[in-house]
């Protein structure tokens, strides 16, 4: 029986008694079994190889096993404690349903007993390829090279795979709970599974040039709010993105160039992290009032029509009096008041959700005045690309008042004294 992992080997007595290993974790090979030919006495040994010492060092396992160590063999790990000689072979880095299945024939062989029925393997040296350092970088830039017959190894941290022709993500990839990168960017894939949430450590995700239509809500709300801080969705055929992507909260790098994007999401402010965001040449008319919140460090909106804003012609979709249910959204909303799915329905939970900013501070649910006023994206980026061939660094952006007080009070403010530009 074999196992691949880690392995550090720690004399208990002084000196080490030469033991190479002492003191630093090393990939090795672990094997269960007789020696070839006879040698030993037909005893069961325990035989460790590295890259170092291929031909292993070996133990002798039936009664020579002190203590087994497991309380964290959940995460791969498990230290086995030997009484000649005194050594401990702590145990890491390895597949824990694997480990488990290895301790239990350890302890099998310890007791003697079953020893004909363990799947024990010939104690021969280990192969380089058993025991060189793990693979966590795999670069594929053709179908041709895209393996089909094997798995990805455990222990990547970046995959990219590349002008493959994908139509869909592979499950194999999904099960690369070590990934940090991902990039499956000029592919064919239409849809993105909810189980890219389970890659808990995933910093990047590259989906560039594909044939997404729509990013999923659950992804927004999966373990990757915590660890997606680059995100390429460039040169697909999103039209919208949902209202739960503001959740990614960790995000530094956003890139949507080339889609087919009418607007940006609404809370698009809560992406306090945003540092790095581009949507050059989408079908953006207006940005989200939201966006005045951001501070990037580099913004690229080049190649959208823009409307041409006019504070002067409001769409006004006041309700007056205010509904009963505006009034309370309104002092939810305004005084913080806890809500969720076990208090009030879900649809109006989400409307609370998309709640508006009147200028003056306050919330507006359905009952508001919109317009558009003008931006100087500098306000809230230190390098812009110019927003057309002009020259421009100006862009529309929506304003909500809550009252025709508060819209009366803006237009004296701003456009009566010669400046319409927010």
């Amino acid at each position: 029986m074999r196992l691949q992992c880690e392995v550090e080997v720690l004399s208990r007595l002084l000196p080490s008694c030469g033991l190479r290993g002492r003191g630093r974790a090393t990939r090795a090979l672990l094997s269960l079994g007789r020696p070839p030919g006879g040698a030993g006495g037909g005893s069961v040994y325990l035989m460790v190889c590295t890259a170092r010492d291929r031909a292993g060092a070996r133990y002798k396992v039936q009664e020579n096993v002190e203590r087994c160590f497991t309380r964290f063999v959940e995460e791969g790990k498990a230290t086995l404690r030997l009484r000649e000689p005194a050594v401990d072979i702590c145990l890491s880095k390895a597949n824990a349903s694997n480990l488990k299945n290895f301790l239990s024939a350890v302890r099998l062989a310890h007791q003697g007993t079953n020893i004909s029925a363990l799947p024990l393997s010939a104690l021969v040296p280990a192969k380089t390829s058993e025991v060189e350092k793990p693979k966590t970088k795999m670069i594929i830039t053709s179908k041709r090279d895209y393996p089909l017959t094997k798995n990805f190894p455990y222990s990547l941290e970046h995959l990219q795979a590349s002008y493959c022709k994908l139509a869909r993500i592979d499950t194999r990839v999904l099960c690369l709970k070590k990934l940090r990168k991902l990039d499956l960017s000029h592919n064919h894939i239409k849809q993105l599974p909810a189980t890219i949430g389970d890659l808990v450590f995933l910093q990047e995700l590259n989906l560039h040039d594909n044939h997404l239509e729509t990013f999923s809500s659950a992804l927004c709300t999966s373990t990757l709010q915590k660890s997606l801080q680059c995100l390429d969705l460039s040169q697909n055929k999103i039209k919208a993105l949902p209202i739960q992507f503001c959740q990614l909260r960790e995000l530094v790098n956003l890139k949507l160039d080339d889609n087919e994007l009418i607007r940006l999401p609404f809370k698009i402010g809560q992406l306090d992290h945003l540092r790095f965001l581009s949507a050059a040449r989408n079908k953006l008319p207006f940005l989200p009032s939201d966006f005045r919140k951001l501070c990037l460090e580099s913004l690229d909106l080049f190649g959208n029509p823009f409307e041409q804003p006019n504070p002067l012609v409001p769409n006004i979709q006041l309700k007056i009096p205010l509904t009963l249910l505006e009034c309370a959204a309104r002092a939810t909303v305004n005084y913080r008041l806890p809500y969720g799915c076990h208090l009030l329905p879900s649809h109006l939970c989400e409307d609370l959700e998309v709640a508006k900013t009147c200028q003056c501070g306050g919330a507006c649910l359905s009952s508001f005045i919109q317009i558009t006023v003008t931006m100087n994206l500098h306000h809230v980026a230190h390098t812009v690309v110019l927003v057309d061939n002009m020259g421009g660094t100006e862009a529309p952006i929506v304003c909500y008042f809550c009252s025709l007080d508060c819209y009366s009070e803006f237009l004296d403010d701003t456009y009566l004294q010669g400046s319409c530009d927010y």
